[in-house]
């Protein structure tokens, strides 16, 4: 077998790619991007691998949240810190129910190309092509806004940039301080509606009182004030991807240099297709979404050829079924794992299997199938004797109208008071933080189940 280079992706069938018109200029805006700085180092991603594993041991637990899809317009400062701190509050919450450390993976710096369902679309009897992420063409729908623009690509790698170095600063900054994290939590849990999550609050809070009694602080203890933060975004626009692959000098590995972790979503899976090859040949960790239509024949091809040497951390699975659907699917999966011996960690994507339209007309996604559906997910481990090893959510630090339900019951009716995806609806700061109470509840009930049959 001949050594993986960056480009062999161009020789594959490729699928939810843009086709460029101008070939000169794609040309121009690959060279220049691919003597810019790469956005991520291998060592970052060496070491988030590691965390991984440890959750597909179940000594740790993966968070990783964020935007549908990044966007020019919307992007602030207060916004990524919105979305980093209810990230933190989530993370407190789940770290006390799982009894292990919590990786927090951003999908941030990069999430901008989208797939779509069709390759166009139709308005008044206007026929256009799809919009797919601002990385590639724009929302409006006009025959102009919907041309493949290269150039995009150096505006999403500044804007990535931008991102990664608040985000840098936050986690190293004090910001990311436990005692400063877990007050915001209390204030959500002294409203009224959420008073029941407040016994875990306080129970937080007494842990922290005990370790700043012990002498730990912020002051006296750095892993106190400070966090790791990775980032993530799916590997869809292989052009960007190839022009930021770095040969990491450590290891004479490739490094897609784009983002700490990348994944491959459910329409670009093909075992012999373009994105596949790409994320085949990379020292990142990989994602690897898995629909009702993921076979297990399809999934043992594509475990040795993304984790061929069957590393711990390597490959994650994002079961995304929809709500009442993991009993039916993920134990055939889990299966073909348990028979190629493969080392993977399994994760719950609850949000892409429940999207529906409501009758007001808009894209949501309830709730209680969110719920549901991470439910589920823990169920099927439990019966499979396997490693719910953490969640992936579609979510925003922002109070948007955009997935009903939680305790601030959120109606199809209020959903034209603040939505601005600019794709799929995402949970606000209240549902976001509502579910890792809940999310909680299901670890520390799996912790106790596990300490009573250590201690049988």
């Amino acid at each position: 077998m001949s050594e993986w280079q960056k480009s062999d992706w161009r020789k594959k069938p490729r699928v939810q790619m843009p086709d460029y018109t101008d070939a000169a200029a794609l040309n121009a805006v690959e060279a220049q991007l691919s003597k810019y700085p790469p956005l991520v180092f291998a060592g970052e991603a060496r070491r988030l691998k590691q965390h991984l594993g440890a959750a597909g041991r179940g000594e740790a637990f993966l968070l990783q949240g964020g935007d549908c899809a990044e966007s020019f317009d919307q992007f602030s400062a207060d916004a990524i810190r919105d979305t980093f701190k209810v990230m933190l509050q989530m993370a407190m919450v789940l770290t006390y129910g799982a009894k292990v450390p919590v990786v927090k993976v951003g999908r941030m710096a990069g999430q901008f190309a989208k797939p779509r369902s069709a390759p166009t679309e139709t308005i008044d009897g206007v026929e256009l092509p799809s919009y797919r992420g601002d990385i590639i063409n724009e929302l409006d729908f006009t025959a102009a806004a919907r041309i493949p623009n290269p150039q995009k690509m150096l505006q999403a790698y500044t804007q990535a940039a931008a991102t990664l170095n608040l985000l840098r600063a936050f986690s190293t900054g004090g910001f990311a301080d436990m005692s400063r994290v877990h007050s915001w939590t209390l204030g959500f849990t002294d409203e009224q509606e959420v008073q029941k999550y407040s016994e875990i609050a306080t129970r937080i809070q007494d842990t922290i009182d005990f370790m700043a009694a012990a002498g730990i602080t912020a002051d006296t203890t750095h892993e106190f004030s400070t966090v790791d933060f990775y980032t993530s975004h799916e590997s869809l626009l292989l052009e960007y991807e190839e022009a930021l692959t770095r040969l990491d000098s450590t290891s004479g590995k490739w490094l897609a240099g784009s983002g700490h972790m990348i994944w491959i979503g459910d329409r670009t899976r093909q075992p012999d297709g373009a994105h596949v090859e790409f994320c085949s040949g990379v020292l990142n960790p990989i994602g690897l979404k898995c629909g009702p239509t993921t076979t297990a024949e399809d999934l043992k091809v594509l475990m040795s050829r993304l984790n061929p040497d069957n590393e711990e951390g390597k490959l994650t699975l994002i079961a995304r079924f929809g709500a009442g659907k993991a009993g039916e699917h993920l134990p055939r999966l889990i299966k073909a794992v348990k028979e190629e011996g493969a080392n993977v960690t399994w994760v719950c994507d609850p949000m892409h299997g429940n999207t529906i339209k409501s009758s007001t007309g808009y894209k949501t996604r309830p709730f209680d199938s969110v719920l549901r559906e991470v439910r589920d997910f823990f169920g099927v481990h439990k019966a499979e004797g396997t490693v719910p090893g953490g969640v992936h959510f579609e979510m925003t630090g922002q109070d948007v109208t955009e997935c009903t339900g939680g305790v601030r019951a959120v109606t199809e009716e209020d959903l034209s008071d603040r939505y601005h995806t600019a794709c799929d609806p995402r949970l606000n700061a209240s549902q976001s933080l509502e579910l890792a109470f809940l999310v909680a509840e299901e670890l520390s009930a799996l912790r106790a189940e596990q300490g009573a049959r250590q201690a049988g």
